[in-house]
């Protein structure tokens, strides 16, 4: 099984205001792409086009141990814990173009459990930077195998890519879907269909 980057050992983007690095670097894009960056509707495009590049990168700059840090706790519950439907946007690494979905997660606890509210802020973590869907997927699903040590985690990923459907091949209704199954979800079909069941996917649909 391949290995994604520990959330402990991603490189966290440099100290400083990243806006007014990446400001400049848009009015020349503009100018580049033959517009005229003075003019009154392009005016505060740079700035806002900063903006909103740190905000949707700002998971670079977070670190996992901090967010969940005084929400793990010991519990006898033994029973399958999901959260779904968590909304999350992303940027796919290829184009710089948004793709945006639905993340379904499930952990079987071994004595450990986490804030639920935790769950949906990691996804953001790994969401809010260049990506690609099959690394995010494993990045979270590992993510919560460290943090628990739980008897098994399970990931999948519905999402739409605009660099499917608004260039290239076109395709407005293509979706993806991605999994990641360790543990007990892995090794035991009935566990993991469960799983797809509660969330609404047939096993068929996300075979890996």
């Amino acid at each position: 099984m391949r290995r994604a980057t520990s959330p402990a050992t991603v490189r966290c983007r440099k100290t400083g205001p990243l806006e007014s690095r990446i400001e400049p670097l848009v009015r020349q894009l503009l100018v580049q792409l033959g517009e005229n960056p003075q003019r009154e509707g392009l005016r505060d495009t740079p700035r806002r086009v900063a903006e909103s590049f740190a905000f949707l990168t700002q998971g670079y700059s977070q670190r996992v141990e901090h967010i969940v840090e005084g929400a793990v706790f010991s519990e006898k519950y033994d029973e399958m814990v999901i959260v779904k439907d968590i909304d999350f946007y992303s940027l796919c690494e290829h184009h710089l173009l948004p793709f945006f979905g639905h993340v379904h997660i499930a952990y079987l606890p071994d004595g450990r459990l986490i804030g639920l509210s935790k769950i949906p802020r990691i996804v953001e973590v790994f969401s809010r930077r260049l990506q690609l869907q099959e690394r995010m997927t494993v990045q979270i699903a590992e993510c919560l195998q460290d943090i628990l040590r739980p008897r098994g985690v399970a990931v999948v990923v519905d999402a739409q890519h605009l660099c499917i459907s608004m260039r290239g091949i076109e395709k407005q209704h293509a979706r993806t879907v991605t999994s990641e199954m360790l543990g007990a979800f892995r090794n035991q079909t009935r566990t993991r269909a469960e799983f797809l069941s509660l969330i609404g996917l047939s096993a068929a649909r996300t075979a890996m």
